[in-house]
């Protein structure tokens, strides 16, 4: 427990941990009357130039006085915060808060003046970048909106934190000094600029884990068997290209299976990247400890009885990633299958995998490890199943994922040039809207195609995830908005993930089906319409066809305008051999090479020959690999200078044609493709976020906080909603209460017949099918009259709580709602009114701020959206003014955090115009917006 150091108690959520540029971890806290020692010894390991720099005049060392205005803050108006790793510091940054004039002020001065130190030998790992964006953000909330900068010109390395780091800025120079001045209030830039360098150092700190240049397993015994045997022996046979040591205390031996053994990690002389750690529970923390002291970079945790074994094991991996973190080295684990990586430069086997895939250019990532298991194996096999047409790129098991996770690997994912196709299977999500950000932005350079386990259940013991009150089909709406491509099975995922890999993308859902049996080819055909893909009559090459009548009808219908892919389909004639199958696989790859643009699928009965025939260029299967050398201390892979050869294709490995063994997962696949073919398309030119003239932001943000200051949780009543929601020109039809028959009487002399009289009780509202609703009522005596049924039918008018409305034209009834989920964000719904919907699930979803092209996409997302078009000869209702409508409210919800729940029910969407009949607007105290914050690791 850290000790407050002035007034203030300490802010134990300024603590955080954070990626260096390096891929390494730093803890960010801040700095107490308990650091004394620390910051002295910091300081002596500071090079006299970096002290010149910090000082402006020599200062070899910290007086007492210093040492005491260095660690007692204030939390408010003097703040330090230090970036430590085992527990020391490595860099200091502190604010002091000033008045105009440059001298000491407290609150309410904005402006603060902030000064760095970095240690020499941390310069250049960007703690400094790091430590500006955790210092501004402690500014903000102490209400310190600028700060202020000396620097001398000499110092171009602190200039350049400042200038990079994207904020508004004022430079000038006088007295020899260079004076910045910067708005910390974020800007697009300082947010691309931050959210850059968190995506360069995670992605860092995987390439660490996945291409080390030695590696010991600890816990390797000393008979085969065994999970630390087991990997080392996976290893040594895949042909680590680096070092590679046995570690285990009761080894006596110096070698084992020709890998050079040891007693301890630290026994070993050379640098250790990557330490498999493989011993009992109880081992752990001690092993951990020894890496830590040693300098290796990563762990990967195989070691089991942890979250997943209930509330101890929680505690237990909590402690473990603190200790990691404390020495700066990231975790893939506990509980991990392990790690691969097929590059010929690595050849890395982490795992418990027995073979080693081919190289190839699919990412896979899975949670569980029997998962990872199934499937490897089924991008291994070559017959009975979908056909291997690509290797393996990088495979990883994260097991508990206490630390790298999904997200993590989408970094690395993004731009490693080894990898096409991204592959996971999700049982959680722990940052569902960094996943979001991360998926969006590597779907518009790389198809990601995920499924999800526990869809239906909770995540699993050892997942530490935030709650959330969305259900599946809404989660999985939203990753479809960014991109993602989700499927229901591991089967489904291979299929998509086999088709991506190879074929290019469909331009479009026009599918051409072509081959030698009719009925296949009519399977196919009715695939293609349950699919939504729009699919011309199967050509029939009769059993008849050779292998040279396939090449025409594919060269014919590549050849055509009006076909974006083609699905070709084939049985085996009786007594046709493998020669047969091979000239079959030629013919096709040959007429598929002259449409590059077009994916070619084939979908084969009992036609194992071609399957492997098509794929034998590049298959999936585990590759004979000799022996690696023994690892020795002078064994070395090539520096980060080198650039390491390119990857090695096989002929015409580009074009493999995947093939499936049914109709329905080939054209299941490529609907998928097409779908997101699209979405590529259109990412490619986003929508805007319209601004509108008459909203009134600031008059909504008064409103909102004269309304909070009632209270936490706040229902607004309907006056009040009515007029916050009109700040932002939605304009909600006028309601006025009866709770008499004469009030009612008058409510509708005031509104003008014909009106509606309504039940609002919560049991009876917005249920027109119970029979709480009388519509077009024309005069004073249908109003009593119907007046009197709804108290006679439900009980008595002050539980019925009734009110008069002015009848709208004639439309579609429509709901509109927003929802601020915890773990998701601010997410706007949309569907048409009424039980049949509600019992359907037919809402579509999207992730606030929502586009011009996200409004006009939700309005059409719906399976009844044919009903706002014309359907069965109605009349178009206005569907731009429903648009409009929900891009006003999406501005009001993202412009103001407070408003947490929108319901706007019913809206009644007319040939011209529309009319919102019914508003609820819920205010709550801002939710943190973690995502906006300075970059931080998960907490654990």
């Amino acid at each position: 427990m850290q000790t407050s150091s002035d007034r203030h108690e300490y802010p134990s959520h300024w603590e955080a941990d954070v990626v260096l540029r390096d891929g390494g971890t730093a803890r960010i806290r801040p700095i107490t009357v308990d650091d004394a020692e620390r910051l002295v010894s910091f300081y002596e390991q500071v090079s006299d130039e970096s002290k010149y720099y910090r000082f402006f005049a020599p200062y070899p060392r910290l007086s007492a006085k210093d040492v005491h205005r260095f660690t007692h803050h204030d939390f408010v108006d003097r703040v330090g915060l230090a970036a430590t790793i085992g527990g020391e510091f490595i860099a200091t940054v502190r604010y002091d808060r000033i008045d105009a004039d440059g001298l000491p002020a407290p609150v309410p001065a904005d402006e603060a003046e902030v000064a760095f130190l970095v240690q020499d030998a941390h310069q250049g790992r960007g703690v400094a970048s790091a430590l500006l964006e955790h210092i501004a953000a402690v500014a903000r909330e102490r209400d310190i909106r600028r700060f202020a900068a000396e620097v001398l010109p000499a110092n171009s390395k602190m200039i350049k934190v400042f200038t990079d780091a994207g904020y508004q800025q004022k430079r000038h120079f006088e007295d020899g000094v260079v004076r910045l001045e910067f708005d910390l209030e974020p800007t697009d830039r300082s947010l691309a600029v931050q959210r850059a360098r968190e995506q360069r150092a995670e992605a860092r700190s995987v390439q660490r884990l996945l291409a080390p240049g030695s590696v010991a397993v600890i816990g390797a015994g000393r008979v085969p068997g065994g999970v630390g045997r087991s990997v080392l022996t996976n290893l040594r046979d895949a042909g680590f290209t680096g070092r590679l040591y046995a570690v285990n205390r009761a080894l006596q031996e110096k070698e084992l299976d020709g890998v050079p053994a040891y007693r301890s990690i630290r026994d070993i002389a050379e640098p250790v990247d990557l330490a498999v750690v493989a011993v009992p529970t109880r081992y752990v923390p001690e092993v951990v400890a020894e890496c830590g002291e040693h300098g290796v970079q990563g762990l990967v945790v195989v070691s089991a009885g942890y979250a997943e074994s209930g509330a101890e094991g929680r505690e237990r991996q909590r402690d473990l990633v603190r200790q990691a973190r404390t020495y700066g080295m990231r975790i893939i684990g506990p509980n991990a299958f392990g790690v691969i990586n097929t590059s010929p430069d690595v050849r890395l086997n982490a795992s418990l995998a027995p073979e080693m895939p081919r190289p190839g250019r699919i990412g896979l990532f899975a949670q569980s490890g029997a998962i990872g298991i199934a499937l490897l194996s089924r991008l291994h096999r070559r017959g009975g199943g979908v056909t291997g047409v690509t290797g393996v790129s990088t495979f990883i098991s994260s097991g508990n994922r206490a630390d790298v996770s999904g997200n993590d690997v989408l970094q690395y994912w993004y731009d490693d040039p080894d990898t096409d196709v991204a592959l996971m299977y999700l049982e959680s999500i722990g940052n569902p809207r960094k996943f979001t950000r991360l998926a969006r932005r590597t779907a518009a350079a790389k198809p990601l195609v995920v499924v999800q386990g526990a869809r239906h259940a909770a995540a699993p013991q050892g997942h530490a995830v935030r709650a959330t009150r969305l259900p599946h089909a809404t989660v999985s709406a939203l990753l479809r908005q960014a991109g993602v491509i989700r499927v229901d099975t591991i089967t489904e995922l291979v299929d998509a993930g086999l088709l991506l890999a190879r074929q290019p993308l469909p331009p479009g859902p026009r599918v051409a089906i072509l081959g030698n049996s009719e009925s296949l080819g009519l399977l196919t055909f009715d695939a293609c319409l349950a699919e939504g893909l729009r699919p011309s009559p199967p050509l029939d090459l009769t059993t008849g066809a050779s292998a040279e009548d396939f090449r025409r009808a594919l060269s014919t219908a590549l050849a055509d305008d009006g076909c974006d892919a083609v699905v070709v389909t084939a049985i085996p004639a009786v007594g046709e051999t493998s020669a047969a199958d091979e000239a079959l696989a030629q013919a096709l790859r040959s007429a598929a090479a002259v449409a590059p643009e077009k994916p070619v699928l084939v979908v084969h009965v009992e036609l194992g020959g071609l399957a492997e025939a098509l794929s034998a260029a590049a298959s999936t299967a585990p590759q004979a690999t000799a022996p690696a050398p023994a690892a020795s201390a002078d064994a070395r892979r090539p520096g980060p200078e080198e650039h390491p050869p390119a990857a090695v294709e096989a002929p015409d490995e580009a074009r493999l044609i995947p093939a499936y063994p049914a109709a329905e997962r080939a054209v299941r696949a490529l609907a998928e493709a097409v779908k997101y073919g699209q979405w590529r398309r259109e990412a490619a030119q986003p929508g805007k976020v319209p601004e509108y003239e008459d909203i009134d932001e600031k008059g909504a943000a008064e409103q909102i906080d004269h309304l909070l200051a009632r209270g936490e949780g706040l229902t607004l009543g309907t006056q009040d909603a009515c007029a916050l929601l009109g700040r932002y020109g939605i304009d909600v039809r006028r309601a006025l209460p009866a709770p008499t028959p004469d009030e009612a009487a008058a409510a509708a002399h005031t509104l003008g017949y014909p009106v509606a009289l309504k039940a609002t009780a919560p049991h009876l509202r917005h249920r027109a099918d119970l029979g709480g609703v009388r519509l077009d009522l024309a005069d004073e005596e249908q109003l009593r009259r119907a007046y009197a049924e709804l108290t006679d039918l439900f009980g008595t008018p002050t539980e019925l709580r009734p009110v008069v409305q002015g009848m709208a034209p004639r439309g579609v009834d429509t709901v509109v709602r927003t929802v601020i989920d915890p773990a998701a964000g601010a997410v706007l719904s949309f569907g048409l009114a009424g039980a049949a919907s509600d019992l359907l699930g037919d809402t579509a979803h999207r992730l606030i701020p929502v586009t011009d092209r996200d409004a006009t996409s939700l309005v059409r997302s719906i399976r009844t959206a044919p009903l706002l078009f014309g359907w069965r000869g109605s009349a178009p209702v206005d569907t731009a003014a429903l648009e409009e409508l929900m891009l006003r409210v999406s501005r009001l919800v993202d412009d103001h955090p407070e408003v947490v729940a929108v319901s706007l029910e019913p809206v009644v969407v007319a040939t011209s115009g529309l009319s919102v009949l019914g508003a609820t607007v819920r205010l709550a105290r801002a939710p943190v917006r973690d995502d906006l914050g300075p970059r931080t690791l998960p907490v654990v």
